[in-house]
């Protein structure tokens, strides 16, 4: 099973642009579906965005138009890139890969928009 370790996070200004990376600890190439999730305190996780190993991707409506999934699997890496930021994209955000055997969560980076 890999291991997934997000980067990236931090604290932005409102209308500003932040970049996050999922670097995986081995090959991706089986994970056929992988995703970002984001978590605030006291509210279940909520999916933002995914995609397959085909490239199709699909956004939550609260950030489509906004940010952009993205993946490589010759590096093993996944991607989002977030612009526009508003306050409610503050969260802790999480990497997640899906392959038919297994499922893989990161430890989560934090993402802080300032008003």
């Amino acid at each position: 099973q890999v291991q997934l370790v997000e980067s990236g996070g931090g604290l932005v200004q409102a209308g500003g642009s932040l970049r996050l990376s999922c670097a995986a600890s081995g090959s991706i190439f089986t994970y056929n579906w992988m995703a970002w999730y984001r978590q605030t305190p006291g509210k279940q996780r909520e999916w933002v965005a995914s995609i397959t190993s085909a490239g199709v991707s699909n956004y939550a409506n609260s950030v489509k138009g906004r940010f952009t999934i993205s993946r490589d699997n010759s590096k093993n890496t996944m991607a989002l890139q977030m612009s526009s930021l508003k306050s409610d994209d503050t969260a802790v955000y999480y990497c997640n890969a899906v392959s038919p055997s297994r499922t893989s969560w990161g430890q989560g980076t934090q993402v802080t928009v300032s008003s």
